[in-house]
């Protein structure tokens, strides 16, 4: 691979920026692919997307940012996302700056920030794999990448794309019927790895995530991953039909897979669970659930009595 140093001002990489969701976010007159099927989501919080703008408003440098240079002259971003959207968004008046949008400024601030100069390291005639090791060594600074990011960057084709519709997607279809039994949020990428911790029967051994993943990769659909995770979380519903906040985290697909063929008394169910949630013997309420199928009190985690009690 051949990296270079080269510079583009604001204007130039803000004009034409569209964000068309699911089909991409493009910038710098339609020749930038700001996000590439191996980004993440925009996960900057306010401060940090704040901090951006006022370091290019005082003319200080931002960290480094990466692209690759593709076969048709087009760029795509390696590392630097998060910026490149936080400045593209200020410029195209989606969220404003102590109350100010930028088209409330002043002319003269306006072009201190078009004018401001992105230095950009640009890698040219590397191959896929070799464009994705880079990615996977650059993004360690900043906000760090989940494993399932860095699986994302691996695993990348029309399987990923389609997963990730539904799966990783701010208010995406999996977050409305599973957010009340899956820790973490889509874009960071938890419900997608949750999903396939089930279906690959993960269990402590993640790399069954990554064998999933592989031998999927190129199938145009990610429907079977889809479906099954629909029917856990039908079987959930069903079977524990009152939510709860110790719901979250538990692997309910290994308790699907071992009992969602078998006949629940879902009343006498509720009643044990409601008898246990008031037990202070038992220390962990999230094990009520397995407890309940498996009948292993190991995972009530049973608090030994004091001496002399």
């Amino acid at each position: 691979m051949n990296i270079t140093l080269k510079e583009f001002t604001i204007r130039e990489i803000t004009t034409g920026y569209v964000d068309k969701k699911e089909d991409g976010v493009f910038g710098l007159s339609g020749s930038l692919n700001i996000r590439p099927p191996y980004q993440r989501e925009y996960v900057y919080k306010d401060k940090q997307r704040d901090e951006v703008i006022n370091t290019i408003r005082q003319g200080f440098p931002l960290n480094s940012i990466y692209w690759a240079k593709n076969d048709d002259g087009t760029f795509e971003v390696l590392d630097g996302q998060q910026r490149i959207l936080s400045f593209c968004q200020y410029v195209a008046g989606v969220f404003s700056l102590e109350r100010r949008k930028f088209t409330n400024l002043e002319q003269d601030e306006k072009d201190r920030i078009l004018n401001y100069i992105v230095r950009v390291y640009v890698c040219e005639d590397g191959t896929a794999s070799e464009r994705l090791a880079w990615f996977k060594v650059i993004n360690i600074a900043g906000v760090p990448l989940t494993t399932q990011e860095l699986r994302n960057a691996t695993y990348t084709g029309p399987w990923l794309a389609d997963a990730k519709i539904r799966f990783s997607k701010t208010g995406c279809t999996a977050y409305k019927i599973a957010q009340d039994y899956i820790d973490g949020t889509p874009i960071r990428q938890a419900f997608l790895e949750t999903a396939l911790s089930w279906i690959s029967k993960a269990g402590k051994n993640p790399d069954k995530i990554d064998l999933y993943m592989a031998d999927h990769q190129h199938e145009q659909n990610a429907n079977e991953l889809w479906l099954y995770f629909r029917r856990v979380i039908d079987w959930i519903e069903a079977t524990f039909p009152v939510k709860r906040a110790f719901m979250k985290g538990i692997d309910w697909g290994a308790l699907y897979d071992a009992y969602g063929d078998a006949t629940h008394d879902t009343d006498a169910l509720e009643k044990e669970i409601q008898r246990l949630e008031l037990d202070d013997d038992v220390g962990a309420k999230s094990g009520i659930y397995p407890y309940l199928l498996t009948k292993d009190q190991r995972h009530l985690n049973i608090r030994a009595l004091s001496q002399g009690s």
